[in-house]
């Protein structure tokens, strides 16, 4: 199987130190809605970055950006909605609440925190094995942007109350296009089998980035690549220069076709293992076979045996922190 390839790069139980152990994913995002990334309220312009267009091409472009915390997030609240049914969520050190994101109470003890690290509030810290960068869009900016007028219709259906006022409700936002490519790389260090296999689900499974995901945001995740070594692989923007070097001028425009560019992405990625410190890739048919794998052990007849088993690989870890934390009490009553 495809996941014994990688028994030289993942780790046998969880550990506290790192111990060098990468894997690289190649990830393609393509939104198949209307889409919004932008870290101010309405009315605020889409994430962008004026960079390099590509590694030869030394013009200067304006790229979309989908930031880490906006992949990431989604993710992870994908990941933690399977740890909620299974009642795999713990309370927070004081008791008071179940873990949960943004409450600066993490409960220090669940897969999510384990995996994806925790500092706010708690009474330790761990840091995310998960790494994460920006991901660019492969098109400017300029070409992937449109902008809708949204307006407040009364419950009679028109735009005029009972009185036959005028609403006033009228707004123009910017909005990025369905069939725009973000190009993303992410790090997993030092990650056990079944880590690898939960954060992969979360990828795979997730499918709303952005803001008003109830509405619009819809997105499609595509692993592409996937690497074995002992450092990263090349960064997001490096690959985006690299493709847009590789396409032909009239290829460059929206919409992109997405079998051209699967086709380039693979052209350039297929070498990486000849940089330093990335030691093998996963052939397309192991990949395939990876992907299979995953959706195996998140499928509803096998997903609660999963959880349940990485669950309680962490068992030895939660005692180490029990004990630590009574004998913490003890110096202070002593004291």
């Amino acid at each position: 199987m495809s996941i014994e390839k990688l028994q030289p790069f993942l780790a046998t139980n969880y550990e506290n130190f790192p111990k060098g152990r990468t894997i690289g994913a190649v990830v393609l995002r393509t939104t198949q809605s209307e889409t919004i990334f932008r870290t101010e309220g309405t009315g605020e312009p889409m994430c962008s970055e004026y960079v390099q267009a590509g590694i030869t091409d030394t013009d200067t472009i304006s790229r979309l950006v989908m930031t880490k915390r906006k992949q990431v997030a989604p993710e992870r609240r994908k990941g933690r909605e399977f740890l909620r049914v299974h009642e795999l969520l713990y309370l927070d050190p004081k008791g008071n609440s179940i873990c949960s994101l943004n409450t600066n109470a993490p409960c220090e003890m669940c897969i999510d925190c384990f995996l994806y690290g925790f500092a706010a509030g708690g009474e330790g810290a761990q840091k995310s094995r998960v790494w994460t960068e920006d991901a660019f869009s492969v098109l400017p900016s300029t070409e992937l942007i449109g902008d809708r007028t949204i307006n407040a219709i009364f419950e009679t259906g028109t735009m005029r109350d009972e009185e036959g006022k005028a609403s006033t409700a009228l707004n123009t936002s910017e909005y990025i296009k369905p069939g725009v490519h973000f190009l993303d790389i992410v790090t997993f260090k030092d990650l056990t089998t079944d880590e690898l296999r939960y954060a992969l689900g979360n990828i795979l499974l997730t499918t709303r980035y952005g803001a008003v995901s109830s509405r619009v945001g819809r997105m499609e995740n595509q692993i592409l690549g996937l690497f074995g070594g002992i450092a990263e692989l090349p960064s997001s923007l490096e690959l985006v220069q690299g493709i847009h070097d590789q396409l032909s001028v009239e290829k460059r425009e929206h919409p992109l076709n997405a079998d051209a560019l699967v086709a380039v992405t693979q052209a350039v990625i297929s070498n990486w293992t000849n940089k330093r410190g990335i030691s093998m890739q996963l052939s397309k048919t192991e990949l395939d076979d990876l992907i299979a794998d995953v959706d195996h052990h998140l499928s509803p007849d096998e997903q609660a045996t999963f959880l349940k088993r990485l669950d309680e690989s962490y068992e030895s870890m939660r005692k180490v922190k029990a004990e630590s934390k009574k004998k913490g009490k003890g110096k202070k009553q002593e004291a």
